[in-house]
C-alpha cells in the first residue's frame, strides 16, 4: 500500500496499524513499579504497541550499556554519539529490576559499543549471570549487536547460555548500507550462522518491511536466514521514529505479511511472527519452547 501524506505533512497510517492503549491488572502493576523505581524498559521508551500484551504475559525488554549508540542506523530512534562510561553496577541493577517486576521472560538488548575494546560483551555476560543469580526462574533472550563479527565476543554470550540469542538482519541486502550504515548483511548472517554452529539451541532474527524492498528481496532474505540455520524470525512494519529518520516507503498489508509467514514456515523455522505490529520481542516468551 502506498504512503499517503496528510495536509499537515503527517503520514496517514492504515487502519491495521491503529492499536488500543494497553490495559489490564498486570500492566497497571508493572507500570506502577517502573514509575516508582525508575526502571528502564525499551517497552516504554520505545513506545512499543505490544507493551500491554507482553507485560500481561510477564515479558519485558531491557536495554543495557547506556542509551547512546556508536552507530547511526537510519531507522533507529536511539541517540548516536559518544557513549557514557560503562556502569559496572548495571548487571545487578537490571537483575534486581527483573526480580522486582517478577518478569518470567526477559529480553535484553543494547546499543552498539564499538568504542570499547570488548564492545560491551563483558557487561553482556555479567548481566546474564546476574539475572541467573538474582532471578533464577527468569528465562532470557539476548538481542545482541554484531560485535563486528568478533567470535571472542560472541563466545562470551554463548558461554553465559541464554535460552535464545537474537541478532537482527533488519532489512534486505540491497538496503543494508542505507538502513544500517556501519553494518554488513553478510556479517550479520555469519554471526547467526556461527552462533548455531557453536551449539546455541535457539537463534533468532528480525526484519522490518516498508523501506523500499521488493517482495522477491524479502523472500530472498528469509531464505538466507534459514540457510544460516536460524530457528526464529520476526517480520514487522517499519515506522519512522522522527522526520530525521528514513521515511516509510510503503505499508505492507496483513495479507502480504501472511504470505511471508507461510513461506517462512514452509522453510522450517521453529517460530515465525509476521504482521504489521510485530516487533523483535513480540511473543518472545513463546520462542523458548
Amino acid at each position: 500500500m502506498e504512503v499517503i501524506i496528510k495536509e499537515d505533512g503527517r503520514v496517514q497510517k492504515p487502519e491495521w496499524l491503529r492499536v488500543k492503549l494497553p490495559t489490564g491488572k498486570k500492566h497497571r502493576e508493572l507500570r506502577g513499579l517502573v514509575d516508582k523505581y525508575k526502571l528502564n524498559t525499551i517497552c516504554q521508551s520505545g513506545s512499543c504497541p505490544n507493551m500491554g500484551e507482553c507485560w500481561g504475559e510477564g515479558t519485558a525488554t531491557f536495554m543495557i550499556l547506556g542509551n547512546i549508540c556508536t552507530r547511526s542506523c537510519g531507522f533507529c530512534g536511539v541517540k548516536t554519539g559518544r557513549p557514557e562510561q560503562v556502569d559496572w553496577e548495571e548487571p545487578e541493577k537490571v537483575a534486581r529490576s527483573i526480580k522486582l517486576m517478577q518478569i518470567k521472560h526477559a529480553v535484553l538488548t543494547s546499543v552498539d559499543r564499538d568504542d570499547l575494546k570488548d564492545m560491551g560483551s563483558i557487561i553482556w555476560a555479567e548481566t546474564i549471570g546476574a539475572v541467573r543469580r538474582i532471578s533464577p526462574g527468569t528465562t532470557m533472550e539476548t538481542l545482541i549487536p554484531d560485535f563486528q563479527g568478533n567470535t571472542k565476543m560472541l563466545d562470551r554470550i554463548l558461554e553465559a547460555a541464554p535460552e535464545v540469542i537474537s541478532h537482527n538482519m533488519e532489512t534486505v541486502k540491497r538496503l543494508t548500507r542505507e538502513v544500517r550504515i556501519q553494518a554488513k548483511y553478510e556479517r550479520s548472517l555469519e554471526v547467526l550462522r556461527y552462533l548455531k554452529e557453536q551449539g546455541q539451541p535457539r537463534t533468532k532474527t528480525g526484519v522490518m518491511l516498508g523501506l523500499g524492498e521488493t517482495e522477491d528481496e524479502v523472500f530472498e532474505t528469509i531464505q538466507d536466514v534459514r540457510n544460516a540455520n536460524v530457528d526464529i524470525i520476526t517480520i514487522g512494519q517499519y515506522l519512522q521514529p522522527t522526520k530525521k529518520h528514513l521515511p516509510v516507503r510503503s505499508f505492507i498489508t496483513p495479507e502480504q505479511f501472511k504470505a511471508y509467514e507461510i513461506f517462512a514456515k514452509d522453510l522450517g523455522f521453529r517460530h515465525v511472527e509476521s504482521g504489521p505490529l510485530v516487533r523483535s520481542s513480540y511473543h518472545a516468551e513463546k520462542h523458548i519452547l
